[in-house]
C-alpha cells in the first residue's frame, strides 16, 4: 500500500476535487490522512468549505467511520525558511532575508530547489512518527501540478544536481527522492474521456515510466451517464429521420418534422459522444495501467458530492 498518494491531471480533469475525495476515501476506520497543496491556490479549503489554509497541519474533515482529514498548504519561501533554519541555524538572518527579497529570489530563479522544497514538506510528512514510534498519518495524499510539469517536478534529485553537487540541499534531494521512487509513492493522473487529455495522460505515464516513478492508477472523472442503450445508440447514429416522420404522419401526427429534428439531433449527438468515449476507453486501456471512473456531480460540486466520491473511490479499492 502507497503511503504517499500524489495526483495529478491535465487543467480542467478536477484533480484537486479527486485527490480531496481520495484524501476523505482513505481516512476510513479511524486512519489520519494529510492533504496537501503546493500550488498556492486555497482550492482544498474552497472544497472543504474552510479559511484559506496556513502553512502548519490542519484538521479540515472528518470521514465516516471516524477518520480524520488534515491539510497543508505548503509555501515555498516558508519551507526554505525552514530548511535554512534547520541546516544553518540561520534563525532570525533567515527572516532578514525574507525582508531583503533573497528567499523570493531564491525559490524564482532555481526552480529545481523550490520543488525540493515543496516535496520535500509532503515526504517528511510520509516519514514523521509520533513518541510510540508509528505513522503520524497513515496517508498523504499531494495535490500535484498538472500532468504536462509533473514528471520534472517529482525528478528534483535531477534537477538539483546541476545546482547543487553536494550539501544539504543534494542531500535533502537525494532524501526525498529515496522516497519518490519507492513503493511507499504511487502517482495517479486524473483524465476526462476526451482525446486531448487522454493523450496528455498517456504522454505523463510515459514520462514518468522513463523516470522510474511509481505510476499508480488512471482516475477518469466527469464521466457522463449512457442514456441510450447500444441498440439505440446505432439507431441514432444511422439517423432514421425521415422514416421516423412518415411514420408519426401516418399516425396523424402534425407537424411531425418540427418534432423529431431537434430529437434526432440531440440522440445524434448522444451517439457521437458515446463512440468518441468509446475510442478513449480504448486508448486508456492499451496503458497498462488500472483505471477507475467517477461519475459526473454536476455543476458547483458541492461538499456533499466530495464524499459521494470519496464513498466510489473507497467502493473501487483506489490507493488501497
Amino acid at each position: 500500500m502507497s503511503r504517499l498518494q500524489v495526483v495529478s491531471g491535465k487543467g480542467g480533469t478536477g484533480k484537486t476535487t479527486v485527490a480531496a475525495a481520495l484524501a476523505l476515501a482513505l481516512a476510513k476506520e479511524g486512519k489520519r490522512t494529510l492533504l496537501v497543496e503546493v500550488e498556492g491556490r486555497q482550492g482544498i479549503a474552497q472544497l472543504f468549505e474552510t479559511e484559506p489554509l496556513p502553512y502548519e497541519e490542519r484538521k479540515i474533515a472528518v470521514a465516516p467511520g471516524g477518520g480524520e482529514v488534515y491539510a497543508l498548504a505548503i509555501d515555498a519561501e516558508r519551507a526554505l525558511l525552514d530548511y535554512l533554519q534547520m541546516f544553518y541555524k540561520l534563525g532570525g538572518a533567515g527572516r532578514a532575508l525574507k525582508k531583503l527579497g533573497a528567499i523570493d529570489f531564491a525559490t524564482t530563479v532555481a526552480p529545481g530547489v523550490r520543488d525540493v522544497l515543496l516535496t520535500g514538506k509532503a515526504c517528511e510528512a510520509v516519514r514523521r512518527r509520533d513518541k510510540q514510534g508509528r505513522y503520524l498519518y497513515d496517508h498523504v495524499v499531494m495535490d500535484a501540478p498538472p500532468t504536462g510539469r509533473i514528471t520534472r517536478f517529482l525528478n528534483v534529485n535531477d534537477e538539483v544536481a546541476g545546482l547543487a553537487r553536494i550539501g544539504p540541499i543534494h542531500n535533502q534531494a537525494q532524501a526525498v527522492m529515496r522516497v519518490l521512487k519507492s513503493p511507499e509513492t504511487a502517482v495517479h493522473l486524473v483524465t476526462l474521456l476526451e482525446e486531448m487529455p487522454v493523450q496528455e495522460t498517456a504522454d505523463g505515464i510515459a514520462e514518468l515510466r522513463a523516470a522510474e516513478l511509481p505510476v499508480g492508477a488512471v482516475i477518469v472523472n466527469m464521466v457522463r451517464p449512457q442514456v441510450l442503450d447500444e441498440d439505440a445508440v446505432r439507431v441514432a447514429r444511422a439517423d432514421h429521420r425521415e422514416d421516423i416522420v412518415r411514420a408519426l404522419t401516418a399516425a396523424g401526427v402534425s407537424g411531425a418534422e418540427r418534432l423529431v429534428a431537434p430529437l434526432v439531433e440531440q440522440a445524434a449527438a448522444h451517439a457521437q459522444r458515446v463512440e468518441l468515449e468509446r475510442e478513449q476507453r480504448d486508448v486508456l486501456a492499451k496503458l497498462d495501467v488500472p483505471a477507475y471512473e467517477l461519475p459526473l456531480l454536476g455543476e458547483g460540486a458541492d461538499l456533499a458530492g466530495l464524499y459521494r466520491l470519496a464513498r466510489q473511490l473507497r467502493k473501487l479499492g483506489v490507493g488501497a
